[in-house]
């Protein structure tokens, strides 16, 4: 039986010291290991941009797609071998903004893959301009008054369009986020998950101390049910 080790490979990533990317490929590597998957039975097709990256870190079938198009190219992989568990992974602006068209799609075809977004609320790898993701006000060098948009709701955007998994976590949160990513793996039909994960490079605003002091773990509310 595989081990979250033997998902490693040798390829060392490039990510900036602290990028919350580091969480969400260990508990990848995690989850796949933890739902019995061996190396051979999984594929990871991503998009473009820092979370792009994540497919070569992995020891598994992979992809380096184009972006915004890690889901289309994902629902082929599976298609194509339907006995693959198939993750797509991206980031907010490859998922939410060029790639948005595929994301919505996706979710009304409910096709049998997990979506990760690793969503930074920037655009990192281009160096830090304002994504879908960015909140009213946000400041970068290319928006020094401020963005004018309001921050686009994910949740209730997928659940609109008819999710049937939608999830959200925060990278620091390695035993949470693996529990969360082994769900939408054993989840029959198209699982979404977003996670928060700060780019300490281009976003100085949403940084790990804001999300521990502004994130409400929904298992901690009263009545809760995640039905």
């Amino acid at each position: 039986m595989a081990t979250f080790k033997d998902f490693r490979n040798s390829v060392k990533p490039n990510w900036c010291p602290g990028c919350g990317d580091f969480s969400v490929q260990a508990a990848i590597q995690r989850a796949a290991a933890n739902v019995g998957l061996n190396p051979d039975e999984l594929a990871v097709v991503s998009g473009i941009g820092c979370s792009g990256r994540i497919s070569g870190y992995i020891n598994s079938y992979g992809v380096h797609s184009i972006h915004g198009r890690a889901l289309p190219i994902a629902q082929g992989v599976k298609m194509a071998n339907r006995d693959l568990t198939v993750i797509a992974s991206g980031g907010d602006g490859d998922g939410f903004a060029i790639g948005m068209g595929h994301t919505i799609h996706s979710i009304r075809r409910n096709i049998d893959i997990t979506y990760i977004v690793m969503d930074n609320q920037i655009y990192g790898l281009t160096k830090g301009q304002t994504s879908p993701r960015s909140e009213a006000g946000f400041k970068t060098k290319s928006t020094p008054q401020g963005s004018i948009e309001p921050s686009l709701n994910v949740m209730e955007m997928a659940l609109t369009a008819g999710a049937t998994f939608v999830a959200q976590s925060f990278s620091s949160d390695l035993k949470e986020l693996t529990q969360i990513i082994e769900a939408g793996i054993n989840h029959k039909g198209f699982s979404l998950i977003n996670v928060y994960s700060p780019c300490v490079t281009y976003n100085k605003v949403n940084t790990y101390d804001w999300f521990k002091e502004n994130l409400t773990k929904l298992s901690t509310v009263e009545g809760y049910d995640p039905s």
